[in-house]
């Protein structure tokens, strides 16, 4: 008999079953690994929103720091008029809250010598809503 007429095995084609099978295995571990790294990338992504929400609220406070006189209280919604040295101030922070935060927004609310700086953003793309964080820090005033 030659190479070619060989009677066909009964285990003919199991290799390349065991073959198919590593292969859909391996294309499900896969997906689970891109599934794995999508996630990472949106938390990635509420974390860095998360730290620029904390340098803005911080940077607000210091700027109240330096002008001890002017009164900071300012709603979500509202804006700032320039011209003075607090009206640019929260014109400059609102600004930058919009600029780096999806849908930035924030207020100051004073209570005595208590501040309170709320930092509110959009956060759909990693904790699928909106996302707002609050600040309290006693001033010395």
């Amino acid at each position: 008999m030659t190479k070619y007429n060989r009677p066909i095995s009964k285990q003919a084609g199991f290799s390349l079953l065991e073959i198919l099978i590593s292969i859909f295995i391996l294309a499900i571990g896969l997906l689970g690994l891109a599934a794995l790294q999508t996630t990472s990338l949106k938390n990635n992504h509420s974390a860095q929103y998360r730290t620029t929400a904390t340098v803005l609220a911080y940077d607000i406070i210091e700027r109240m720091r330096l002008n001890q006189t002017a009164d900071y209280t300012i709603a979500l919604a509202a804006t700032s008029t320039s011209g003075s040295l607090k009206g640019n101030d929260l014109g400059d922070w609102k600004t930058s809250l919009s600029n780096e935060l999806p849908l930035g927004k924030g207020a100051v609310a004073l209570n005595g010598d208590i501040v309170t700086v709320t930092v509110q953003w959009d956060d759909s793309r990693g904790t699928q809503g909106s996302d707002t964080q609050s600040f309290i820090v006693r001033t010395e005033r």
